[in-house]
């Protein structure tokens, strides 16, 4: 059964698909059978391992709407071995309003990955910088929400917002889902505000905070523009290192 983890943020710029991207990655490298699934409608985690969103045939707006023959018209693998991906596309974009009136509009994705989980060993959702019908998709599907959080005040603003949704889904939708933690993002040891942002989510979050902070890193920003994740673009970089120790406090915990 695979472990099924949505990396949410409602705020954009955060490092949410990098982290995502890169966590799944070194997932993979470590022998673990990995399933990204890229639900954000901006696709930025399809294009993060190279696959072209343009030409696509299939992807995750087809696997809400149900609209495939086989898992096998959906999931693409990439140049990481162990490393596969559900990709999104521009038809994603109206998808809110196509789930709008149907039934079970918020457990669509849901009951598609159910039929997913002893393929893969993680499953791992990007989601929109939103709290829509799409996020929440992902959080009654999931096992856990990892949370990235950018090392910067106007980070904590809108946190106790997304700490609501998780608790309504938990309450109305999936009672299962917990909160596998909070990573910090774009620290800076040198800077007052990252220590203190730092401090501030370690006194709210306690245990539930990564011990690894992902640190401000030119190499891990580059990455996407090569169309892969940063072991495949710089293995020895500081951002590397740190998403490879996020991976093992991951799969420690």
């Amino acid at each position: 059964m695979a472990k099924i983890t949505s990396v949410s943020n409602q705020k954009g710029g955060v490092g949410k698909t990098t982290t995502c991207v890169n966590l799944s990655s070194y997932l993979a490298l470590m022998g673990k059978r990995t399933l990204m699934v890229d639900i954000d409608p901006q696709g930025n985690a399809t294009t993060g391992v190279g696959i072209d969103k343009t030409n696509l045939k299939k992807s995750t707006y087809h696997l809400l709407m149900k609209d495939y023959a086989s898992f096998d018209e959906l999931i693409l693998p990439t140049a990481v071995e162990n490393l596969y991906i559900i990709p999104s596309s521009i038809d994603l974009a109206g998808t809110e309003i196509e789930l709008v009136n149907l039934p079970q509009r918020d457990r669509m994705l849901a009951g598609e990955l159910k039929k997913l989980s002893d393929r893969f060993d993680y499953i791992l959702i990007d989601c929109p910088p939103s709290l829509g019908l799409l996020t929440i998709n992902a959080l009654a599907a999931s096992d856990s929400v990892l949370i990235p959080i950018q090392a910067e005040f106007y980070a904590l603003e809108g946190l106790s917002q997304l700490m609501n949704t998780i608790r309504l889904v938990i309450k109305h939708l999936n009672p299962k889902l917990t909160l596998e933690g909070v990573v910090l993002t774009m620290y800076d040891s040198r800077s007052l505000i990252s220590r203190q942002i730092s401090d501030e989510i370690k006194r709210f979050f306690d245990a539930r905070m990564y011990e690894v902070k992902i640190p401000r890193n030119v190499r891990l920003s580059e990455a996407p523009s090569h169309g892969v994740p940063i072991n495949m673009h710089d293995p020895r970089c500081a951002g590397a290192f740190a998403y490879e120790e996020l991976a093992r406090e991951f799969l420690s915990r």
